[in-house]
């Protein structure tokens, strides 16, 4: 029998902040915080401990395959009367979806949540489907096109949506980080864009992964560069409250460059010990955490080698079991030693460690219990079955080892490779999609494994490939290739078969509080708008005790803080924080106090349009550590400006100038508005260190487009991503010379549009013509307006002055 081991379903993945941030096209439950009761902590076993809203509306029960990783986080399902074979010449085959795809769909309540993409060049969408699980015929879909992302090679939708246990509500995480919430029937209920709003980056490789849910709580991840004490990059979580989308928590548990190697979409593992509820997870960094799920607070990290654990974690009992390909450094007394991945045992129990930074660091010898360097994986993940661990590797082995010793079993030769599909258990079986495009049932046993079913999916002149694990539900096995979508099973369902709901765990009894919990935890105000706040006390567990009372609000400025600066909003008696219509563009922090506990929150204020910025406000007096040269901080309210820019002074005035000192951060995508803006012309001068031989990249973004002058190849660009939107016209760009680049983007009702651009010598008159016209079918409705510097030798710097934002009259 199974083992059933108590779960949280959390949400990975990346995503972020308050529903004030959102889109504006689209309906959203938070624009202004609304009270909200104590309610569940959990997920799948939803602990009904206050760590979170009101939920939102109950529905009937929802039952299925509700996560990518299963009800019980480890890649099984507990349903019996599951086929032993599959064809696609017969009618186990119940129907396919022409959507490509390379992740897991969920299930719940007769409907099928699939997430995929369509379309060739400038014409791709990733598309949330919902179609019936009987029949699947489609019921309805979502279309979101790709914006300002690195993805190549068409890596999308690597990832699934998420589906909660009490509302049936879906939340979904897209390739370029828009982190939305549906109503079974498709009704957006909100919506954050991670990039803007949090600094989210993208990564060629596509990794998104899927949120998971814990309770009231819904929590994605990413690498982000944010603002503040956020803005180094790092992989970070996020957690919002599910039912308004509410910003709760971000937690930063990894180090950065030069261990900040890789994205990551693995999901976490969650567990109640000791009175918390904990996720274990591995970071991009290398390392391997454990963060406090109610809180967000880490608790413990452990640096296993450089370079990003993509794979998502099992747990049995105190053994954490993961798989990896990172460089793992040879131990001092043996430099023969180091290693290109394996697959670890970790004793999570460990009380070990010396803390630092506010994290318990763990050193190798006190946590590792086990380790076999003959099974490395980089993203497939493994499924925990009894006490056994099945572990398909790199070359596609496919591997059965004792999960608390390490011991191997066996192992048996299934395909060439294997990149991100796992295994799936279910009913005494592995449902194994490989690589290669083919799929096989398997009947594992102690000294081998039996082949019961083979399925090619490939296809005379088209690559085709398996790339997800395939999800179980009602009888029903579903796969997934980067073709289509394949429903195999039994018609009518699987009454006898079907487990019920993993039960929930007992309510924690709250202990005396100790800290507060604001509700929403950031936000972003335009002028003349408010906020308000809820205000938990919570015990030294993260259990919501009650709301707070007598709360008083004060200004804060981090200890650690590089920027001293205040966001110009006050709070009115009534604990609402108010920007007045001349509020300016501002961050800072505050801090609550209730009697002897107290939390924080922190906040930017963008201004509305017209908005404009020439940098001689600032005083321009700090040493550089590398030049000597006199610098001052970039505007703190913006995203991604830290460590990207800075204030210097050039022919006589306060420029922003790109930085040169750390080759990581050379390109800046930097977001200086709010997402919801649009139908604006944004104007700046803009110049090029170098010489005719080299040259960096510089220019704007205007409404999810970067209009870029690329010095080196003498042209001017328009792009929102390198392989689907990039146009160019020739532009000769001279070095130290300043230009005038204007843009704007047109969009008509059919939502097709124009991304028009005119640059020439600032010293000029402007010219009546647009330097450069691009159409674009699908055009983007918003975006945040922003800044884009590329330097790419440390001696050449990129310049910007002079920024203007103004409303379209027109």
């Amino acid at each position: 029998m199974t083992k059933q081991i108590s779960v949280l379903c959390i949400v990975t993945a990346l995503s972020m902040m308050c529903a004030a941030c959102s889109d504006n096209n689209t309906p959203n439950a938070a624009a202004s915080a609304t009270k909200t009761g104590s309610g569940g902590g959990g997920g799948d076993a939803k602990p009904s401990d206050g760590s979170g809203g009101d939920g939102g509306a109950k529905t009937t029960a929802v039952n299925g395959w509700l996560h990518w990783r299963g009800p019980l986080q480890t890649g099984v399902s507990l349903e019996k009367n599951l086929p032993e074979k599959v064809s696609l010449s017969d009618d186990t085959l119940l129907w396919s979806l022409d959507l490509h795809g390379r992740g897991t769909p969920v299930i719940a309540n007769g409907r099928v949540y699939a997430w995929g993409y369509r379309g060739e060049g400038k014409d791709v969408v990733e598309v949330l489907a919902c179609v019936d699980e009987e029949t699947g015929k489609t019921i309805w879909e979502k279309e979101f096109a790709d914006f300002l992302s690195d993805v190549i090679y068409d890596r999308y939708s690597i990832g699934a949506p998420t589906i909660d246990p009490d509302t049936g509500n879906v939340y979904l995480i897209t390739s370029p980080g828009l982190f939305m919430c549906f109503t079974p029937d498709g009704k957006e209920l909100w919506r954050h864009s991670m990039m803007e709003e949090f600094g989210r980056n993208t990564y060629p490789n596509g990794r998104t992964g899927a949120p998971k849910i814990d309770g009231n709580f819904v929590i994605v991840r990413g690498v982000s560069s944010n603002w503040g004490g956020e803005g180094p990059p790092r992989d970070r979580f996020y957690a919002f409250e599910k039912s308004s989308g509410q910003f709760v928590w971000s937690a930063t548990a990894g180090v950065g460059p030069p261990y900040l190697k890789d994205s990551d979409f693995a999901s976490v593992f969650i567990e109640s010990r000791g009175g918390k509820r904990l996720f274990y997870t591995g970071l991009g960094s290398g390392s391997v955490v454990c963060i406090d799920g109610r809180t967000g607070k880490p608790v413990w990290r452990f640096q296993e080698g450089t370079g990003g654990i993509n794979a998502s974690p099992v747990l049995d009992g105190d053994i954490l079991v993961l798989p990896h390909e990172l460089n793992v450094a040879a131990p001092a007394d043996d430099p023969l030693a180091a290693q290109i991945g394996s697959l670890i045992g970790l004793n999570v129990a460990t009380t070990a460690g010396k803390v630092e930074g506010g994290i318990r660091e763990i050193e190798r010898q006190d946590i590792e219990v086990w380790r076999d360097k003959d099974i490395a994986m980089f993203t497939s993940s493994p499924v925990l079955v009894d006490g056994r661990v099945y572990q398909v590797d790199k070359k596609g082995v496919l591997w059965c080892v004792e999960s608390k010793t390490g011991k191997k079993l066996w192992s048996k030769k299934m395909g060439l490779d294997q990149i991100h599909a796992s295994p799936t258990w279910g009913d005494g079986k592995l449902y194994l999609p490989m690589n290669e495009g083919k799929f096989y049932i398997v009947k594992p046993g102690d000294t081998d494994a039996e082949i019961l079913s083979e399925v090619d999916f490939t296809e005379p002149g088209a690559k085709v490939f398996c790339l997800g694990a395939p999800a179980i539900w009602n009888g029903k096995v579903y796969v997934y290739t980067t073709k289509r979508l394949y429903c195999f099973g039994k018609k009518g369902g699987n009454a006898e078969g079907l487990p019920a709901p993993v039960a929930p765990e007992p309510a924690p009894t709250p202990g005396e509080a100790v800290a507060l919990q604001i509700v929403p935890a950031e936000v972003l105000l335009r002028p003349g708008k408010e906020q308000t706040f809820m205000v938990y006390k919570i015990d030294a567990n993260g259990v919501r005790v009650g709301e707070a009372e007598d709360v008083k609000w004060a200004r804060f400025v981090p200890p650690t803080a590089k920027v001293h600066a205040e966001m110009d909003a006050d709070f009115n008696d009534a604990g609402v924080l108010v920007a007045k219509d001349d509020a300016k563009a501002s961050a800072g922090a505050y801090k609550a106090t209730s009697g002897s506990l107290s939390g924080t929150i922190r906040g930017r204020i963008v201004e509305n349009l017209p908005y404009s910025e020439d940098f001689e406000g600032f005083k321009v007096a700090i040493d550089h550590p590398t030049d000597g040269e006199k610098f001052a901080y970039p505007p703190l309210q913006w995203i991604q400006a830290r460590f990207r820019w800075e204030v210097r002074q050039r022919d006589g005035s306060n420029v922003l100038a790109k930085t040169t000192d750390n080759r990581i951060l050379q390109r800046a995508i930097t977001f200086i508005g709010h997402p919801s803006d649009s139908n604006y012309t944004l104007t700046a001068d803009v110049m090029s260190d170098g010489n005719r031989r080299g040259m960096g990249d510089v220019g704007v973004i205007n409404q999810r487009y970067i209009i870029v002058l690329k010095g080196n190849y003498n042209v001017i660009e328009v792009n929102s991503n390198q392989e689907r939107v990039k146009e160019s016209t020739s532009f000769s760009m001279t070095p130290k010379k300043w230009y005038r680049l204007k843009t704007r983007v047109d969009v008509a009702d059919d939502g097709s549009g124009v991304i028009r651009a005119k640059v020439w010598p600032r010293d000029e008159d402007e010219p009546a013509d647009w330097t450069i016209e691009v159409p674009h079918a699908h055009a983007h409705p918003n975006g945040s307006p922003g800044l884009f510097g590329f330097s790419s030798d440390e001696k050449y710097r990129v310049y910007i002055d002079n920024v203007k934002i103004t409303p379209n009259t027109k």
